[in-house]
């Protein structure tokens, strides 16, 4: 691993991580040091991650390494079992076994006879060689392919989200958003909202949903599974802005074959209208007579980063700026990825416009750190209820932060 003055890109490891720390009625044990786990439970904190997996790491030392001794992995599953009975445990490697090779999948086969009433889930992607947005989708699969039960499509509608992950900023906001406007539109619940609020028994019966919209690529080749074991359409994109929120709610009527309510809809995009309304001409003024000023620069996960463009340059006619996605296998020519040495770059040449980007990366530039749109995080997120960014009303708190923007500079 090379020098780096910032985070690094995060590993495969801690992406498998932030997806399962959401799951409720875990646990997940990871065979490593117990430094790793200390400094990651507190993260996950930090970001508003409470009541959900239990985090255990078995505090491997240097005897263990040498004999490849997996004693420690023994006993605490045991010891995890007796004390919080949960329905699967997760175990993951750190980079040290994965390195010298342990076989997780072999030690789980060989000790689920024990724990006939506890499923054991073994992970990979121990190592420094896969990132972190690789991690996401190997953990988003894994769970699709093994946990969900033979059910049949609910009664009712239904639909689960795929990709709601701890690594995303604002995710729980996001989740509770899509949740608010899918109900009130088609009249129908979640199952599951895999992984950022949901359990092993949401996720066990997540075959029975009507619809599954992924709202981050790396949740599409677990979708793709669920398609094909239930049959089971799934929508992909990150509904951003009020024509985007619309299109999005249409191609899920079309797909799923729903009957949206015409009168929910008129009604939530008539009140975000009134209220951007206040603020529209002065937009129009600032594309019209300071065109450096109304630059949109975005920096984060190619997903959320395209979704915001969209909305900012598509219906606030704002002009693109510098933009680049923090994971190199998501680079696109429209959004290229960005090392340390071009984002650090990106924002110090930065002088006029908005620039909405990591929490660290604006806090170094001392810009102003509402704009937040991506992680690494320089703050505390105890509660969920925080303004969104997608939906109806992520539009509204989006257009409320480029103005602030422009009153403040």
């Amino acid at each position: 691993m090379g020098l780096h003055r910032f985070k690094p890109l995060p590993s495969g490891r801690m992406g498998i991580l932030w997806t399962l720390a959401t799951i409720r009625d875990a646990a997940l044990v990871e065979f490593g040091c117990m430094g790793h786990m200390l400094y990651s439970s507190v993260t996950l904190k930090r970001a508003g991650v409470h009541d959900a997996c239990k985090l255990y790491s078995t505090h491997i030392d240097e005897t263990d390494i040498a004999l490849g001794s997996t004693e420690r992995l023994n006993h605490t599953i045991d010891n995890v079992v007796k004390r919080d009975q949960p329905r699967v445990i997760f175990l993951l490697p750190s980079s040290i076994p994965a390195v010298i090779g342990t076989d997780l999948p072999a030690l789980c086969e060989e000790l689920q006879p024990e724990y006939p009433g506890v499923r054991l889930l073994p992970f990979g992607y121990g190592g420094f060689n896969v990132t972190q947005h690789r991690g996401v989708q190997a953990a988003l699969l894994l769970l699709a392919t093994t946990l969900p039960a033979a059910v049949k499509r609910t009664p009712q509608p239904t639909f689960n989200i795929i990709g709601s992950c701890a690594d995303l900023f604002r995710f729980q906001a996001d989740a509770i958003e899509l949740v608010r406007i899918l109900e009130g539109t088609f009249n129908i619940k979640p199952l599951c909202v895999l992984t950022s609020a949901t359990s092993i028994a949401e996720i066990e019966h997540m075959g029975g949903a009507h619809i599954n919209l992924v709202i981050r690529r790396e949740g599409e080749p677990a979708a793709q599974h669920l398609e094909q074991r239930f049959g089971t359409p799934y929508l992909l994109g990150r509904p951003y802005g009020l024509d985007g929120t619309r299109r999005w709610l249409e191609e899920i009527g079309q797909i799923a074959g729903l009957t949206a309510d015409s009168a929910f809809l008129r009604a939530q995009r008539e009140i975000s209208r009134q209220q951007l309304a206040p603020v529209m001409p002065s937009f129009q003024h600032i594309v019209r007579a300071h065109p450096a000023e109304a630059a949109l620069s975005l920096g984060g996960h190619a997903d959320v980063v395209k979704g915001i463009l969209a909305f900012g340059c598509g219906e606030l006619a704002l002009a693109k700026g510098t933009c680049w996605c923090d994971c190199p296998e998501m680079a696109s020519g429209d959004i290229p990825y960005f090392s340390e040495d071009e984002w650090t770059r990106a924002v110090q040449e930065h002088k006029k416009g908005y620039l909405m980007a990591s929490g660290e990366a604006l806090a170094w530039a001392g810009r102003n750190t509402e704009l937040q749109i991506s992680n690494p995080d320089i703050k505390w997120r105890l509660h969920p209820y925080e303004p969104p960014l997608m939906g109806f009303r992520g539009a509204v708190h989006l257009a409320n932060l480029w103005i602030n923007e422009d009153i403040e500079d």
